[in-house]
């Protein structure tokens, strides 16, 4: 059984910074990539960066260009988003997710439940003075 479970949020002023961290558990090699979205306080969800498992490739959402890394250990099965120059707008519950034999790309930022059938518990990150 694949699980993910998300570690790092907290509370940051702006233009601090945050780790984020999604350790992974049970994948397999037909899990491609995995990656994290946020939702705000009412607002929809939205797709924030993934990574392929294979090859590295990295995708982000306009937002959070040149702020967000999203990066990959994959001896701790671990994938991690680092969040520089936060800002109020970036608070949010942060997840991490997965799919079968879901590809990195722009389509998997997205991508829901239908596709995306392995969701972490979800992390805050409140960004405020």
């Amino acid at each position: 059984q694949v699980q993910l479970v998300e570690s790092g949020g907290g509370l940051v002023q702006p233009g601090g910074s945050l780790r984020l961290s999604c350790e992974a558990s049970g994948l397999t090699s037909d899990y491609h990539a995995i990656g994290w979205f946020r939702q705000a306080p009412g607002k929809e969800r939205e797709g924030v960066s993934c990574i392929s498992s294979s090859d590295g490739s990295t995708y982000y959402e306009d937002s959070v260009k040149g702020r967000f890394t999203i990066s990959r250990d994959n001896a701790n099965n671990t994938v991690y988003l680092q969040m520089n120059s936060l800002k109020p707008e970036d608070t949010a519950v942060y997840y991490c997710a997965t799919g079968f034999r879901i590809v990195a790309g722009r389509a998997f930022l997205s991508m829901g439940y239908r596709y995306l059938e392995v969701w972490g518990q979800g992390t805050l990150v409140t960004v405020s003075s």
